[in-house]
């Protein structure tokens, strides 16, 4: 049997084209507060920029802001939508980093 990690692990997105918020309920332990302010998040920058926006957590616990598109979605402007990344995580600086630290710890196993 292969005890592998996946290479990423998402956390939570949204999606324009669909209008749908995704939340992986292995993360459902983390207070409700934290999880509207993850949906607001990715819904507000998904409504703004338009495209796909997934956190992920990759194998060291990193969580990384991936953005996408539909190959037909000519209305996108990438530069635009790589300055509010920028700008949300900035802005959202303390929360990201305590979701990195929970993750590392919950389901890492890493001491603090």
């Amino acid at each position: 049997m292969c005890d592998q990690k996946p290479e990423r692990v998402v956390l939570c997105g949204a999606s324009s084209y669909t209008e749908k918020f995704y939340f992986n309920p292995a993360f459902s332990r983390l207070p409700e507060a934290v999880k509207q302010e993850l949906k607001i998040l990715c819904v507000l920058f998904t409504e703004e920029a338009g495209g796909v926006l997934t956190l992920e957590f990759d194998r060291q616990g990193t969580l990384l802001l991936q953005v996408s598109q539909e190959d037909a979605d000519y209305l996108v402007d990438e530069i635009d939508r790589e300055l509010r990344i920028r700008r949300l995580q900035e802005e959202n600086k303390d929360l990201l980093n305590s979701l990195e630290m929970y993750y590392r710890l919950v389901f890492m196993g890493e001491g603090v």
